[in-house]
């Protein structure tokens, strides 16, 4: 019913106009350099855009095709289109992989020195990623750019990572085209009837080398002398036809003059257009979906819940059947978990799950993801139960209501790069649905890093796309290392422009059950990058009353409540674990005069909401911002940005090149400094205020600030 293809940009002009019959009328106006007629749209290069179409084959069948936009990351888009294939097969035909086939187009080089094949491949056959079997077409013109393919590889052929999954490969030399229909046919027999992958090596050749433009024969003078000396493969098959008595030699003229007027004439009509219209991938899929606006991030909707209903939800995910013989500690989960909703107050995990429940209860499929992402990195959501002594397990949200909308949550492989553009994929084609992918650890996503940068972060731009990708990224500096600490807030906050991305860290569990809600409730669709906790999921005051729940909503800016607003000399602003920390010193000191502000949302910046928060308190005559991060990482640089002439001063580690201590006493000397800098007594005209600044005693305040230069180059306060 349905194919699902993904390609790199050589012979991608010719695809789209042969096979998926984009106008060439539209692809000569696209390559005149007009501009678009489409908001939210600053375009690529052409041979990247993508494309729905539905097409009649000769029998009279009718078949959508879709041809996945794709970076010049060349394999990437692999991953993409096995979670585009994944869900369209999940939400169309359940249970039918036949109906849905991928098909991936490689070239030689890339398919041998990429490594993200590698993993796409051993996803092939998991649960939670399998497709039926994808087709592998790989374009073999023995040459990387201008690398000659004995530089390219190791292995034999360029197909050998088919060996890893015992997929066929069918060699075929692409200079005989029945030969090439007769392979593919037997690729397609094989994998409906098998549901494997199938690799095809069409052994052919570029015959400009790299592009038009290139000179290949600086570098491969012997196979270019060759190449040139050596008919292309309409001639070859011209001549056979001829020879069978097919076609005559005039009407292959002729059929090559026809068609040369015909481009002329598109070439002629699109120069008469004035601006483009791009077609955009998947237009139908997301008709009921639109483009963010600043307005979007002003503040969050709340949601209808009563508090019987959150009970009753509770009791349904907390529930295990008595007919099966469960972990000892897993019913100790259970039943600590019954104690908090009699207490009244949540827990990190018990408010994700909640929030999961609510929405397959609401009709809303929810697909989690990641390593260990049953049971959670640090052992906290067991969303799924394993029975003792067998492989079983029991996923209680799968038992919400007869009625209720799919659940499905997968141990990944150990892998980034594959399994995030799988899941950027599925969610891709599943915009109704709550997708997310959990790291490991947060910085564990630099594996993926071209995800993020070609496809989350730039795609609305590049390409028109919307996409509502859920990222979970542990982060937090613990004393666990420089690999266990940052989730590199810093770099995601680089990317973040023109509401493309959501950027949250949440300081309780019912900020990040409304954030998961919003995800989905809202007519837009942005990727949204939560940071997570790890010692917080266990943290006494890391929990939520029921209220918050029934009542709430996600609030992007979170005030004190514990001050007396016009004594407060100090406004404290942070994010994320260090605010506990620096509420237990607050606590242990009194300091009331000192407020804790928690911007939980940081992109889109809740501009208004700090202001509101500024306004409240006018007699404050310190405004810091604290992270536990290196002053070179962390929010700090995206902070200065957004807040323009207002100054914060900063408190934070020094700069580093690395993200972390490796020594936990280190670390703690670092995190006491910190917070002992924040709630610093002051020697100057400002008896018991706590001072930020380095002050000496006989001086003023205003001398001291006076002391205190901006060194942009820096960008820091130094005296």
């Amino acid at each position: 019913e349905q194919f699902v293809m993904g390609m790199a940009h050589r012979g991608r002009l010719n695809v789209l106009a042969n096979i998926f019959r984009k106008s060439t009328q539209d692809i000569f106006s696209e390559f005149d350099g007009k501009d678009y007629d489409q908001e939210y749209f600053d375009g690529d290069v052409k041979y990247h855009l993508g494309l729905t179409s539905d097409r009649t084959t000769s029998t009279g069948k009718k078949i959508n095709i879709n041809l996945a936009p794709n970076p010049s990351h060349l394999e990437t888009v692999g991953a993409v289109i096995e979670g585009i294939t994944r869900a369209k097969q999940d939400h169309y035909f359940p249970d039918d992989f036949s109906k849905v086939l991928p098909i991936a187009v490689h070239g030689d080089a890339a398919i041998a020195g990429q490594g993200i094949l590698y993993e796409i491949i051993q996803m092939a056959q998991l649960d939670g990623y399998k497709t039926g079997g994808t087709i592998h077409i790989v374009i073999n013109n023995q040459v990387g750019f201008t690398t000659n393919y004995l530089d390219a590889r190791s292995s034999t052929y360029c197909t050998d990572v088919a060996k890893v999954t015992l997929s066929p490969v069918l060699h075929v030399n692409a200079d005989d085209a029945e030969a090439v229909v007769h392979a593919m046919l037997f690729a397609l027999d094989f994998r409906m009837q098998f549901g494997r992958d199938v690799f095809i090596d069409l052994l052919g050749y570029r015959k400009y080398g790299h592009n038009e433009g290139d000179e290949p024969r600086f570098t491969q003078p012997t196979l270019y002398q060759a190449i040139a000396r050596h008919p292309n493969p309409r001639d070859i098959y011209a001549a056979q036809l001829q020879q069978q008595g097919v076609i005559s030699q005039q009407e292959t003229r002729q059929l090559l003059a026809d068609f040369d007027l015909e481009l002329e004439q598109a070439l002629d009509d699109a120069r008469k257009i004035d601006k483009v219209h791009i077609q955009r991938f998947f237009s139908d899929l997301w008709r009921d979906y639109r483009f963010p606006q600043d307005d979007d991030f002003v503040a969050s909707p709340g949601f209808e819940l009563t508090q019987d209903k959150i009970v009753e939800l509770f009791n349904r995910i907390n529930h295990l059947p008595n007919d099966k013989p469960f972990f000892k500690k897993a019913l100790k989960i259970v039943e600590d978990r019954k104690n908090m909703i009699a207490e009244g107050r949540l827990d990190w995990a018990l408010a994700e799950l909640l929030a999961y429940a609510v929405l397959v209860d609401g009709n809303v499929p929810v697909r989690l993801s990641g390593q260990d992402s049953e049971r959670g990195t640090f052992a906290h959501r067991h969303a799924a139960f394993t029975v003792e002594d067998t492989d079983e397990r029991y996923i209680p949200l799968k038992h919400i209501s007869p009625e209720q909308a799919p659940f499905e949550v997968y141990n990944s492989p150990l892998s980034e790069y594959g399994v995030m553009g799988f899941e950027y994929g599925y969610a891709l084609a599943n915009p109704a649905g709550l997708n997310i992918w959990e790291a490991q650890f947060g910085d564990f996503a630099n594996v993926a890093q071209v995800i993020f940068d070609q496809y989350i972060c730039s795609a609305q731009e590049k390409w028109g796309l919307m996409n509502g990708l859920v990222l979970l990224l542990p982060h937090g500096f613990e004393g666990q290392g420089p690999e266990h600490s940052s989730a590199r807030m810093e770099r995601y906050l680089q990317l973040a422009a023109r509401n493309n991305i959501q950027i949250v860290n949440c300081t309780t569990p019912a900020s990040f059950f409304h954030v998961l809600l919003r995800q989905v409730k809202r007519p837009i669709r942005v990727p949204l990058i939560v940071f997570t906790p790890k010692s917080l999921l266990r943290h006494p005051k890391c929990v939520s009353p029921v209220d918050d729940f029934v009542n709430g909503s996600f609030r992007e800016v979170i005030d004190d409540d514990d001050v007396d607003a016009d004594r407060v000399s100090r406004v404290v602003f942070c994010t994320g674990k260090i605010y506990f920390d620096l509420l237990a010193r607050k606590e242990k000191l009194a300091a009331r005069d000192v407020a804790l502000v928690r911007l939980e949302q940081i992109h889109p910046y809740p501009i208004d909401q700090i202001r509101a928060v500024l306004r409240r308190y006018p007699n404050a005559k310190l405004h810091l911002w604290v992270q536990e991060e290196p002053e070179n990482m962390g929010a700090l640089s995206y902070i200065r940005r957004q807040a323009g002439d207002f100054i914060f001063l900063p408190v934070a580690r020094l700069a580093s090149g690395s993200p972390a201590t490796g020594l936990n006493g280190l670390h703690l000397l670092g995190q006491e400094e910190i917070i002992a800098k924040v709630f610093k007594k002051c020697h100057c005209d400002l008896k018991n205020d706590y001072c930020g600044l380095q002050c000496v005693e006989g001086k003023s305040r205003g001398e001291i600030l006076q002391q205190y230069k901006y060194f942009p180059e820096t960008q820091r306060f130094t005296m």
